[in-house]
């Protein structure tokens, strides 16, 4: 798709459903980049990967409420259509679902989903509900959408095997893949409330994948102690005033759960507070 073409908008549920199932019958595959907008490479990576992977690519943005607690910023999320389509035009995207906040959560809704023990963890004890909103809103989409392949990135690494364990566990005939965390050149993940950061704070913000990238150092050279490892990221963290710390924690990438030892292929997670604003990075040892 070029400049030339216009992306297909769909706003409403009951049109993208029978759309999906009119593809689906001529035996095309559906490949699905849910986002809530304010777009970055990071999603554009995602969508050329579906693109690659598929017939037919959807991609909805949706800035969903119930995943944001009381005191997040659900009212000040960047909301910017024109410029999201203007991003993805060249990608090849087929459809843009871009439902209003009725056509997802009518009048009396109250069905929720939950993935109980993999919630818990990391972002789930600073943001409840938070993941409980994140799955409700993943399942409700892939039932409007009917996707074959769903993406996603690891940047939300928690949200993937969230998502990843509500498929298996619902015998959802999607297959979830994930996609590695983008880059600015100096190492910080991207993500859209990155635009959030004043100059200062985001030099500051550098602190996080600094110290991610310190800690997976310290254990190619043997070291294994998590307390050890941990003490070394939070240095970082606060040598760059970074101390609005919700976690630093090394676990287990499939289960989340906590271990003895640091162990190869484990998870190192991060969530702060830089300013006003709140970034989550990884990475794997």
């Amino acid at each position: 798709m070029t400049e030339k073409h216009l992306i297909k908008v769909v706003d409403t549920v009951k049109e993208m459903q029978t759309l999906s199932n009119s593809i689906r019958k001529e035996g095309r595959i559906i490949s699905f980049v849910p986002t809530m907008g304010a777009l970055h490479e990071g999603h554009l990576s995602l969508m050329r990967k579906a693109k690659e992977k598929s017939e037919f690519l959807v991609v909805s943005i949706f800035v969903n409420p119930t995943q944001f607690g009381p005191n997040e910023d659900y009212t000040k999320y960047t909301r910017d259509l024109e410029g999201d389509l203007k991003k993805i035009r060249e990608i090849g995207v087929d459809v843009v679902f871009f439902p209003d906040i009725n056509e997802i959560y009518p009048d009396g809704f109250e069905t929720y989903v939950e993935v109980e023990e993999l919630q818990k963890p990391l972002c789930g004890q600073f943001r409840p509900g938070h993941f409980k909103g994140v799955a409700t809103v993943v399942l409700k989409l892939f039932n409007i959408v009917k996707p074959d392949i769903a993406i996603f990135g690891e940047k939300d690494y928690q949200q993937l095997k969230i998502i990843q364990k509500m498929a298996r566990d619902l015998h959802l005939e999607i297959e979830i893949i994930g996609m590695p965390i983008i880059r600015e050149d100096d190492g910080l993940a991207l993500s859209s409330r990155n635009a959030y950061l004043s100059d200062g704070e985001r030099g500051r913000a550098l602190a996080l994948s600094r110290a991610l990238n310190e800690i997976k150092a310290s254990y190619y050279k043997g070291q294994k102690n998590i307390n050890d490892l941990v003490h070394t990221g939070k240095e970082i963290l606060d040598s760059s005033s970074i101390t609005d710390l919700d976690y630093l924690e090394i676990r287990n990438a499939e289960t989340l759960e906590s271990e003895k030892q640091a162990q190869s292929g484990d998870l190192v997670a991060v969530a702060a507070r830089v300013g006003n604003t709140r970034l989550i990075d990884n990475i794997k040892l």
